[in-house]
């Protein structure tokens, strides 16, 4: 199992290959995932990084991605632990990390501040150390 961050869905949903590199492992994300990664290619699209074309094409993509949707009683104050243990203002990051700690797998992210933030859990790693 491995828990996916929205930085990840959303550069599968644009990338030409999706998930194919992760087709052989479980995927996992708490169900804020969708909505960040919507959010942040709305963004793209407004900014005009990204086409409409290319913006409705990877919205179908993230319709579609291979990663259970995992809702946990527990998770809420797993974040806001991780929140607090990290001093991070909001619980966003929060829930991946702690998705990732209540399954006991590794979380993967995009995210340069996340990765550095949590290097000493061990847990948080890039695409490429995968």
């Amino acid at each position: 199992m491995l828990v996916v961050d929205a930085s990840v869905a959303v550069a599968a949903a644009l990338g030409e290959t999706g998930f194919l590199e992760l087709r052989d492992v479980d995927l996992a994300a708490p169900p804020l995932m969708w909505s960040e990664a919507s959010s942040a290619l709305h963004e793209l699209r407004w900014r005009g990084e990204i086409t409409i074309e290319e913006a409705n094409l990877a919205r179908e993509a993230l319709n579609k991605v291979p990663v259970s949707r995992l809702e946990r009683p527990d998770l809420p104050d797993a974040a806001w632990r991780i929140a607090d243990e990290f001093g991070w203002a909001k619980t966003y990051d929060a829930e991946y990390v702690g998705l990732a700690t209540l399954l006991g797998c590794r979380l993967v992210t995009l995210d340069a501040r996340l990765l550095r933030g949590t290097k000493r859990l061990g847990i948080v790693v890039s695409p490429g150390e995968l």
